[in-house]
């Protein structure tokens, strides 16, 4: 009866461990506004996120709104404490001129597994 005992004790203590220790993904900031450009000349910002869990984080993806929203983003594995980066860039060449604000998807293995930030600005034909 004892050896049961201390193996559904066991069997808890590695089960909860596992249960709370996570990745978490925080961004420095979740939108940026590139302010008023031409359409000739793409823009690019850099968002920066760090894993405050206590895993591992991994992005496993970044998906855009558009084709006109491009984003590269850290493929390693970022440790706990350690920062990443998302660089957006947006090519508006043949996009009709005004104000936009573009989402980006950000899927990890984190505790927030999904996370959006935006981009937006002003753009003007030539």
């Amino acid at each position: 009866m004892k050896r049961i005992l201390i193996l559904i004790s066991l069997f808890f203590a590695l089960w909860s461990t596992n249960v709370f220790a996570q990745a978490v993904l925080k961004f420095d900031k979740t939108t940026h506004n590139y302010g008023k450009f031409t359409e000739d000349k793409p823009v690019s910002c850099v968002f920066y996120f760090t894993n405050t869990g206590d895993e591992p984080l991994v992005i496993q993806q970044v998906m855009t709104s558009c084709g006109c929203t491009v984003a590269k983003y850290t493929k390693d594995p970022v440790q706990p404490g350690k920062k990443g980066t998302i660089n957006i860039t947006y090519n508006g060449k043949g996009k009709t001129a005004g104000h936009f604000k573009k989402v980006v998807s950000v899927r990890s293995n984190a505790k927030n597994s999904l996370v959006r930030v935006y981009v937006e600005g002003t753009m003007t034909k030539d």
